[in-house]
């Protein structure tokens, strides 16, 4: 996942020049602000206190930050090749990333020092270790004082290049960093562009476009056209503000079929408001709508994107506090246990080795070979460990950090967030044993302009390139243990390149305990 001891390996000259430029030169920057007017200040509690406002002196919880590297690096496909990607990777939330969590950070942890408490910079060789103990930190690399700061060294977004590009060389994944934030939050995404070992003679720009998001300034939107693109050397923070929930994706929009083919493409999911509704507040509203608190029916919304309503989840939904949602759905349609993002694309491996090899590619003949689900063909759907690859100078490289076996509580519900990033094909996943309800499409809640519910079950879904959709896999009446598959039924997407029995397939595990026993962060039993 994360490249380490890049400087052993020999910097083109061009990134040998970029490390020798002093700090004042150099280009790279961070962007993480503790509060807003949107947002202010918060007190203890984490909420404004408006009868003492010398309280509020928190980040506020809803500013949300992420450092992700535009360059370059390798996958390992199940059938051993390694393939060469133009890639994200991440600078930021390592910690959570190697939990295969996203590496979405509020402000009170993005912002922390890269050097610590003696004055030792952190060692960013233990960072990239693929031991899950060394993987702790999730503050932004490379952010250290700036001793040209009044007063002198404050962390303000300067940051030490020399650490974004040990850890950011080379450290391309597939997928992407994901990214997920809360409905109402703001995001500050920073992307450094730290350029591409494996091609010097390639200067390519980057940026970052939310497809389907609904952003509304084309300057953050990173279609360079009507944006802006970021060069070798260079950092840009966009700014989004998280409008709706639901599933989106996003990518580079250089170039985008050369780029995604190469594999520079993500996934991001927005959380609904309903989440926060806590328990207090949703006995409170059964009783303002006279819903029965044994009924487990909620209020349903009279429009489709329930406008101007306070959700109200089914009760019993979760046991206490707040439940966990898809969307408002304003009657708990969507509730879910644990939730599974799940990335289809494919590679051409002759369109990845012809680029590695400084020779153009041929589109017309692009014709994917390898089929994968979080970056990964089965059986390494299924490893739960990182997938590595050796890099030239011996040491691993975890660059496929995600699985997508899916685990479900016995009686509990699994949200799959599909997304197909593939630029040559369709891709289609079936079901066996557990019906698929399908209650989003393309970041949408299925309901009509009455709020009449459009959701379905099916045992399969098709997406094409750009789509998402929105499933939840129910187990309510299925008894652990028992295992499903989740395949593709187009028999040739269920090969690795040459040999048979892999691509786009996953197991689906239904366990013996209940939700009340089950971590949703390790997707095991307690």
């Amino acid at each position: 996942m994360l490249s380490t001891q890049v400087v052993r390996r020999g910097l083109p000259t061009i990134l040998l020049a970029l490390l020798a430029l002093p700090a004042m030169a150099q280009s790279f920057r961070v962007q993480c602000p503790s509060s807003t007017q949107l947002h202010p200040l918060v007190n203890a509690a984490g909420v404004v206190d408006t009868s003492d406002p010398t309280s509020n002196i928190y980040p506020n919880p809803h500013i949300k930050c992420q450092q992700l590297s535009g360059g370059d690096g390798f996958a390992t496909m199940a059938d051993g090749t390694q393939t060469y990607l133009f890639s994200f990777g991440p600078l930021s939330g390592l910690g959570d990333i190697a939990k295969g969590l996203p590496g979405t950070q509020p402000a009170s942890e993005f912002n922390k020092s890269n050097v610590d408490s003696s004055g030792n910079v952190l060692d960013a060789v233990k960072i990239g270790a693929p031991d899950g103990a060394a993987y702790a930190f999730n503050g932004a690399i490379g952010l250290v004082p700036d001793p040209e700061s009044v007063p002198a060294n404050q962390l303000d977004g300067h940051v030490d290049p020399r650490l974004i590009m040990d850890v950011g060389v080379l450290n391309g994944n597939i997928p992407a960093p994901m990214i997920a934030i809360d409905e109402g939050d703001e995001l500050f995404l920073t992307l450094t562009n730290v350029g591409m070992i494996m091609r010097p003679d390639l200067f390519e720009q980057h940026t970052v476009h939310f497809h389907g998001y609904a952003n509304a300034s084309s300057f953050f939107d990173g279609v360079p056209d009507a944006s802006i693109a970021i060069n070798i050397g260079g950092s840009f923070t966009y700014y989004y503000l998280a409008p709706e929930a639901g599933t989106y994706i996003w990518h580079c929009h250089i170039s985008p079929p050369e780029h995604l083919q190469m594999g520079m493409v993500g996934q991001l999911y927005v959380r609904p408001k309903q989440n926060a509704v806590s328990g207090d507040l949703k006995a409170a509203l059964q009783t303002a709508n006279q819903i029965s608190a044994t009924s487990g029916t909620g209020v349903k919304c009279n429009d489709i994107l329930c406008a101007g309503q306070t959700p109200l989840p089914a009760v019993g939904a979760t046991s206490t506090g707040a439940g966990k949602y898809a969307y408002n759905d304003g009657d708990g349609s969507t509730a879910y246990d644990v939730e599974y993002p799940i990335q289809m694309h494919g590679f051409d491996p002759n369109f990845h080795f012809v680029g590695m090899t400084f020779n153009p590619e041929s589109f017309v003949d692009n014709k994917d070979k390898f089929f994968l689900l979080n970056g990964r063909s089965y059986p390494d759907t299924v490893n739960p460990n990182p997938l590595s690859t050796q890099a030239s100078d011996g040491t691993p490289h975890f660059s496929q950090p995600l699985p997508s076996v899916i685990n479900i509580p016995q009686g509990g519900k699994a949200l799959l967030r599909f997304s197909d990033l593939n630029v040559t094909e369709f891709h289609t996943l079936a079901s066996l044993g557990i019906p698929m309800h399908v209650v989003g499409f393309n970041a949408r809640l299925l309901r009509d302009l009455d709020g009449n519910n459009t959701d379905y079950y099916t045992n399969s879904i098709t997406l094409g390139g750009g789509e998402s959709v929105d499933v939840i896999l129910d187990a309510t009446n299925v008894a652990g243990p028992k295992k499903f598959y989740l395949y593709t039924p187009q028999l040739d997407h269920l090969s690795n390149d040459a040999e048979n029995f892999g691509g786009m397939m996953t197991e689906v595990n239904v366990l013996t305990c209940n939700p009340a026993s089950f971590n949703p962060l390790t997707k095991k039993c307690i």
